[in-house]
């Protein structure tokens, strides 16, 4: 008796994880005629700001007082990556 309902719990928990996965539909942006998931994008327009951004910040003469450097600059790559997806590519 045990057994079987581990196993039916595992199979709702399963189900319940790829009720998600139904959306046939994946982002794609046409570039060139290639069509390009929308992720790629994403990343490619996050990573350009976290390089503006690092550059304004020297600029400015605040990042000697941003550390640890490395995690600021990933944290801000991912942040403007998730911004454009959000702003882009939301529904």
């Amino acid at each position: 008796m045990m057994q079987r309902s581990k196993s039916i719990a595992i199979l709702v928990f399963v189900n319940l994880l790829a009720a998600g996965c139904h959306n046939a539909h994946a982002p794609t942006v046409d570039v060139l005629g290639s069509y390009f998931p929308a992720w790629i994008i994403c990343i490619f327009v996050g990573l350009v700001l976290a390089i503006i951004s690092r550059q304004v910040l020297i600029i400015f003469k605040i990042a000697p007082h941003l550390r640890p450097a490395p995690l600021v600059y990933v944290s801000l790559a991912v942040f403007y990556t998730l911004l454009v997806w959000l702003l882009f590519y939301k529904n």
